[in-house]
Formats: structure tokens, C-alpha cells, sequence
């Protein structure tokens, strides 16, 4: 009995974070989702947020923003899992090799790389049905793949495709994620510093500022990346079976003489307004997990 105790007991911390980053990542999803579908119709060219919200309002009706949910609570419950898990493990160990000493921001924006590399490579599938079904009611009607969910889009993926075909654009994805999570993971814990040791405001007030700025910095260096893997994404060969792009770079390099650097930036008000509450949430929801756990003594 008291083996089995201990075990259990070893167990669940080492899972902790893992769990406790999916769910809050899930929950912020789906809160957010109707802001992320505008945000990929914005980056395929269907115009301003307003004409679009608009757009399918009317010819698509409400459960349009909520196309590829599924999709998106799946890519959650790896991407995010692995992500906040992994960098929670991360810190640790790089604290308890710093004696116990606040890790300095460099050390925290090379946690937040190697978490982000690590969720992106796990979640890289579920993004690419994310994307997929999001897209599939912008393209032409012969050409539209009709995936009911994330698994028949996996499925679909896989046996017409390849199986790693589930991977097509992971490396932008992970490049994405990587800038995206140093913006995110290490800014927040160095405003939870600032704001509860040098502003002195309270555990409310800490996570909602620190939300913020993670949110921002979150949004700020993930666009340009995030740009060229939704284009890489939903691309299809043209009649002769070529592709628009060869690869993440050179979707960046041609865009870049097409509409110079601030075509990366396409977007970016709705994409930082989707981004920024979805990171703020997931740290509000992480937070309050946390709470309700402690006091259960979990």
C-alpha cells in the first residue's frame, strides 16, 4: 500500500504540468475560436475582418467561426500539453542547477524555444486539419475536401497523401512555435517577476498585466512565421501538379519581393487580438487550475 502510494504520488507532479497546459489551453480555444477563423480568412486574402464577419454571417451562418474546432481542442490538447508542460519541467531543472535563483531572461527565452519546438512537433498534425478545414470553404467548390472533423481530416490526410503528409509545413510550424513560445513563455514569467516583486500588485492583478505582455510579445514574433506556415499549409499543385512554393523559405523570400516585409504582418491587428486573449487566458485559466487544485491539496 504504501508503495503504491509513492508511486502515485511521483506520478502526478510529473504529469502535472502537462495536464494542466492542455486543459487551459483547451478552454482558452474555445473561447477564442470564431477571432482565429477570421484571422486565416484575413491571411487567405478575403479582405477586412469586418466583410468577412460579415460574409459569413450571411452566407454561412454562426457555426461558420466554429469550423475546425475539433481540430483545434485536438491541436491543444498536444500542442499546448507539450508545450507548457515541457517548459514548466524545463525551468525547474535550469532553477534547481541555479540554486534555486530566478533564471535570467536569456535562460528563460532557451526554455521557451526548446518548449515550443517540442509542442509544435507533437501538435503539427492537428494544426494542419486546423488549417485545412478552416480553409476548405474559402477554395472552389471541386476542389474542397469536406473533412467533418479533425479525425476524418487526419484520416483523409494520411490515406490520400501519406502518413507524412501530417507533417506538411512542420518545419515553419516549429520555427513559429519557437518564436512564438520564446515571445510568450519567457516574458510572462519575467513580468510575474516584475510586477509581484518590483510593482508589488497582487496575484490577480500579477497574471492579468503578465497575460498582457506575454500576449503581445507572443503575437509580435510569431506573425511573420505564422504567415508563411498558413500559406505553405493550404497550398494545392496547379494543373501541371506544381506547387506555389518549394518550401518555407522560399514562401518567404517570394513574399517578401511581392509585398515587401510588412506583407508578414498581414493581419496583424486580428492576429494579435486573437493571440493576445488566447494567451491571456490560457495563463488565466492555468492560474485558476492551479488554485483549484491546491486546494485540494493536488
Amino acid at each position: 500500500m504504501g508503495e503504491e502510494k509513492k508511486t502515485k504520488v511521483g506520478v502526478w507532479p510529473t504529469i502535472k504540468p502537462f495536464v494542466n497546459g492542455g486543459v487551459s489551453g483547451m478552454l482558452a480555444t474555445s473561447v477564442i475560436q470564431p477571432i482565429d477563423m477570421i484571422k486565416v480568412r484575413i491571411q487567405l486574402g478575403q479582405g477586412s475582418a469586418a466583410h468577412i464577419t460579415t460574409t459569413m454571417l450571411k452566407n454561412e451562418g454562426v457555426g461558420a467561426f466554429y469550423k475546425g474546432l475539433s481540430a483545434g481542442l485536438l491541436r491543444q490538447a498536444t500542442y499546448t500539453t507539450a508545450r507548457l508542460g515541457s517548459f514548466r519541467i524545463l525551468t525547474n531543472k535550469a532553477i534547481e542547477a541555479n540554486d534555486g535563483k530566478p533564471l535570467p531572461l536569456y535562460q528563460k527565452a532557451l526554455c521557451g524555444l526548446t518548449a515550443g519546438a517540442i509542442g509544435a512537433t507533437v501538435g503539427s498534425p492537428a494544426d494542419l486539419a486546423l488549417i485545412r478545414m478552416q480553409a476548405d470553404a474559402t477554395l472552389p467548390a471541386a476542389q474542397r475536401r469536406h473533412y467533418t472533423n479533425a479525425f476524418h481530416a487526419l484520416f483523409r490526410i494520411s490515406k490520400d497523401e501519406g502518413v507524412l503528409a501530417l507533417w506538411k509545413g512542420a518545419g515553419p510550424t516549429v520555427v513559429r512555435a519557437m518564436a512564438l513560445n520564446m515571445g510568450m513563455l519567457a516574458s510572462y514569467d519575467q513580468s510575474v517577476e516584475f510586477f509581484r516583486d518590483n510593482v508589488g500588485l497582487g496575484e490577480a492583478a500579477t497574471v492579468v498585466g503578465a497575460s498582457s505582455v506575454s500576449g503581445f510579445f507572443a503575437a509580435a514574433c510569431s506573425l511573420p512565421f505564422d504567415y508563411v506556415k498558413t500559406q505553405i499549409q493550404k497550398m494545392q499543385p496547379d494543373a501541371e501538379g506544381k506547387y506555389p512554393y518549394t518550401g518555407s523559405i522560399d514562401c518567404a523570400v517570394k513574399t517578401l519581393k511581392a509585398g515587401g516585409p510588412f506583407k508578414f504582418y498581414t493581419g496583424f491587428p486580428v492576429y494579435c487580438v486573437r493571440i493576445a486573449p488566447h494567451v491571456m487566458m490560457t495563463w488565466i485559466f492555468l492560474n485558476q487550475i492551479q488554485k483549484l487544485e491546491k486546494s485540494y491539496g493536488l
